[in-house]
């Protein structure tokens, strides 16, 4: 089955108050920091170190899972790619576990079982393909104005529909309509997920444009 790569425009303020910051903020900071400046698996290592030291925080051990869900999409190798997967799912679960029925999380969760998909389509597609519309039903029913669930269940819905020879444009009107929920989006805690606004007008732009 043909997929569409979750390749995520970062978009995440970090905003350095300097004294009076906590460790887990000055962690937090330098974590996307390195990430912003392309340096994805170090970054991943920070937000290990981080979500060992703060038990109860979900946003470390989401970074994590993020991190390795979005660059196993690049790993042709089986080996380091199933590496890549099996650390996110460790961490997915972490967090799940802080953070139960977390649409974030489910993004993640889906975007997990695409990566295995977009690997190997003829020997996952069947296995996965109802497992990734199921979670994106799920995570759509609890964060509908959610912009990174409305995307990336368009992404796959667009992904399936070139499967079946369907034309992409179909989708045009309601990628016009989920990216302007990033304009409205708020977040609801200090480094919650901020991403994606950008990688959606890429998106628009390549099925979209006349």
């Amino acid at each position: 089955m043909q997929t569409i790569v979750f390749t995520l425009a970062l978009m995440i303020s970090v905003v350095f108050t300097g004294i009076g910051q906590t460790q887990y903020q000055k962690g937090m900071e330098k974590a996307l920091t390195t990430w912003q400046s392309g340096k994805a698996l170090e970054a991943s290592n920070i937000f290990e170190r981080i979500s060992t030291a703060e038990a109860d925080q979900w946003l470390p051990a989401y970074y994590v899972a993020l991190i390795n869900t979005i660059e196993s999409f690049q790993q042709p190798e089986l080996e380091k790619r199933k590496a890549m997967l099996n650390k996110a799912q460790e961490y997915l679960n972490l967090a799940k576990g802080i953070s139960p029925n977390n649409p974030e999380l489910l993004v993640v969760e889906a975007q997990w079982y695409t990566s295995w998909v977009a690997f190997d389509g003829e020997k996952y597609g069947m296995q996965y393909a109802p497992k990734v519309a199921a979670i994106y039903q799920q995570a759509g029913q609890l964060a509908p104005e959610n912009p990174r669930v409305a995307f990336g269940k368009l992404e796959w819905d667009m992904g399936t529909a070139r499967f079946f020879g369907q034309d992409p444009t179909e989708f045009c009107e309601a990628l016009q309509k989920a990216i302007l929920l990033y304009d409205d989006f708020e977040a609801t805690e200090e480094f919650y997920p901020q991403h994606g606004k950008d990688y959606g007008l890429e998106v628009i732009e390549r099925t979209c444009k006349q």
